[in-house]
């Protein structure tokens, strides 16, 4: 089973989970030259201004400002690994994982003990975006155009035939609600193809493409935003949206009876059902913070709407959401959670033992189980650090043998890469701010420049681990800094509401805060700081260049938001049941006007004096290409010019290689230009 229910938080709203961490363009004459030779037709069709990107050669004379005697270059950092995504076949008798053909992630497969594998997959306009194995034989992969997040589900044999589209359907998004690991020609899927504000849950057959909908979802006034299947493969609990801000979760006993009200609560409280107790009755476990300020792992009764005894796990400094399982021993197994990394209390002893062997050998590192096979005695293990993509393993849990199959990255060497340490500082107004902080590899942590950057959502996390944009920073001989602010999630309610209609305020001060606590360590000077995020980031970037105009030296926008009020009429349309949602953690555009006038940069572009690079995807359906001309072009209307970079074929986040090795080179020649760093890495 695989559960779809959507937490509103961290799943709707995270406008900045930007994938494989924000990635761009290299210099690709190929690519450039694609753009210039468009007709005029073409041209008319495109997003946005076309007039106001920067020119190529101009782009070329900022990423020249980036050159030096580096051993490690720009696409050594964002290239697309030969090897990743591994996954094991359910029958445990081959491995499939993502490789480049084209330049894009393809699918490959191997059968296990074999030395050869073969390429199953040759898309060639956009990656691989996610995939699984369906059953035995059938693989089934996801994949958008051009960065508009509508995604397809497609599948084919694990020899490469019989490959199927099996939602060609225009404008339309799927998700995937449950695998149906034990049927094997199965799965359900929902789809916002009826409406696009609404997703309805279909059966589809693997291999036909035939597609019975078991559901409807018809009322936008109270929008079905979640369905959640039983150990069977029956779609037996919904949520939905009441009042615009309330979440109701409804039950059923089975498919051929009507939903029920179970419980309804303010969106801020919440009930989030994991999976079906093993007798698939009335009983489920659920992440709750009902009545706390945490979330907790609990037992939740359907039919009387109230947790069942005490929690089975709590933690005092963090929520708690994710509980694993065995299917085949229908035994709880684990759960993990995540202060400053990666923690896991374990509830069954046989997962604990294997976890042990496991980190026995595996030192120094986070060790996960990614998947298994359904015999559970076959496991494909990952390990990752703050210093490289770590390494793919396989492990024989009859025959004990632990083999490693890849090194994600091989061409890095972890001793050249930098430590990422979790920090914390107190906020101006006493919270508790953690965070991470990068330092270059250098004799004495002194005076450095800078990079401050905060990271999208708002309601999301950074994370301890391999960032390839942190470490290029380090490498060119910045210290980078990373906090999540108020609003970031997993730290409970408080901390979470304390964001609501505080963009450009008490959140951007949660930032400032940062760069002052850096000053006063004397690690930062203060004369060489820069800001750069994308998505929110991109927005506190732009605001903290307009509301703190001293502070920065330099900054750059990715995809940020510019203006509250066009940012709300132009979100997908999935989003639009959520707007009551959106104006009370955000604001009101009638109630609030006055406050969001007040935090949209693009609204105060008089106050901005920071050199600053912005850089868009023309195609992104959460922040409109609409937010980034906004700032450039009233900034060039004051005569300010501002190096502005953006691709045709990206959205939300740049997934094709020639466009994150293109933006990154630029990038640090922007922050070469403006902070000089003294260090070559």
């Amino acid at each position: 089973m695989k559960k779809n229910f959507l937490f509103i938080t961290t799943l709707i709203f995270t406008m900045g989970l930007l994938y494989s961490c924000t990635q761009k363009a290299s210099s690709d004459a190929g690519n450039t030259e694609t753009e210039n030779s468009m007709t005029k037709e073409q041209e008319t069709l495109l997003p946005g201004d076309i007039s106001l990107p920067t020119s190529s050669e101009e782009l070329q004379e900022l990423i020249a400002a980036s050159k030096g005697d580096f051993k490690y270059s720009v696409e050594d950092f964002f290239k697309n690994p030969e090897k990743t995504g591994y996954q094991l076949s359910p029958d445990g008798t081959h491995f499939s994982y993502m490789g480049p053909y084209e330049r894009r992630q393809n699918l490959f497969v191997q059968k296990i003990g074999e030395e050869k594998a073969i390429r199953i997959t040759s898309e060639t306009d956009r990656d691989i975006a996610g995939y699984f194995w369906a059953n035995d034989n059938r693989i089934l992969f996801v994949k958008d155009s051009g960065g508009d997040e509508n995604f397809q589900l497609y599948a084919v044999d694990k020899d490469g035939a019989k490959s199927k589209d099996l939602t060609p359907f225009e404008d339309v998004r799927i998700l995937i609600i449950d695998d149906l690991r034990d049927i094997e020609d199965e799965i359900i899927i929902g789809m916002n193809k009826n409406n696009p504000q609404l997703f309805e849950p279909y059966r589809l057959n693997i291999s036909t493409g035939k597609l019975e909908q078991i559901a409807e979802n018809t009322n936008p006034a109270e929008p079905i935003d979640s369905w959640m299947t039983d150990h069977n493969g029956k779609v037996r609990i919904a949520s939905k949206v009441v009042g615009g801000t309330n979440t109701t979760i409804m039950y059923r006993e089975s498919e051929d009876q009507p939903f029920k009200d179970v419980l309804t609560t303010d969106f801020r409280e919440q009930v989030q059902p994991l999976f079906f107790d093993f007798d698939n009755g009335n009983i489920v476990y659920a992440a709750s913070n009902l009545g706390r300020d945490k979330s907790v792992i609990v037992k939740f009764d359907m039919e009387t709407g109230k947790e069942i005894g005490e929690p089975i796990f709590e933690h005092p400094d963090v929520d708690v959401t994710n509980l694993g399982y065995s299917r085949k021993r229908k035994v709880l197994t684990s759960i993990s959670y995540n202060t400053e990394k990666t923690h896991f209390h374990f509830l069954d002893k046989e997962r604990e033992a294997i976890q042990q062997r496991l980190e026995s050998e595996l030192k120094d590192v986070e060790v996960f189980v990614t998947n298994m096979n359904k015999a559970e005695d076959k496991f494909m293990v990952r390990t990752m650090s703050d210093r490289s993509l770590g390494a793919y393993y396989s492990y024989d849990r009859k025959t004990d043998e632990l083999i490693k199959i890849v090194e994600v990255s091989p061409w890095i060497d972890e001793q050249d890469m930098a430590e990422m340490r979790p920090i914390k500082y107190q906020s101006r107004d006493g919270k508790t701010i953690n965070g991470y902080l990068t330092l270059p590899n250098v004799k004495e942590a002194k005076n450095l420049p800078v990079i401050i950057n905060p990271h999208g959502g708002p309601w999301y996390r950074d994370s301890w681990g391999f960032n390839p944009e942190v470490q290029l920073f380090a490498n060119r001989g910045y210290a980078v800094l990373q906090m999540n602010f108020r609003g970031s999630t997993g730290y409970g309610r408080d901390f979470w509401e304390s964001s609501f209609k505080q963009w450009g305020k008490t959140m951007q001060d949660d930032i400032t805060d940062g760069v002052q606590w850096l000053i006063d360590q004397g690690i930062a000077d203060k004369d060489r700081i820069a800001i750069y995020g994308g998505s929110y980031g991109g927005y506190a970037t732009l605001a903290g260049v307009t509301f703190t105009p001293d502070l920065y030296a330099c900054a750059v926008d990715y995809v940020g938001v510019s203006n509250l009020f066009t940012f709300m009429k132009t979100i997908p349309p999935y989003w639009k049941p959520y707007l009551d949602m959106m104006y009370t953690m955000v604001g009101d555009p009638e109630k609030d006007s006055l406050m969001m006038a007040a935090a949209s940069p693009a609204l105060h572009t008089d106050k901005i004096k920071t050199p600053l690079f912005v850089i868009q995807g023309a195609n992104d359906p959460r922040v409109n290409i609409d937010e980034s001309d906004q700032i450039v072009r009233s900034l060039r209307e004051r005569g300010v010019e501002v190096p502005y970079l953006v691709k045709y074929d990206e959205g939300h986040g740049f997934r094709n290689e020639e466009n994150r090795f293109e933006s990154y080179k630029a990038m640090v020649g922007f922050f070469a230009k403006h902070l000089r760093p003294d260090l070559a890495g």
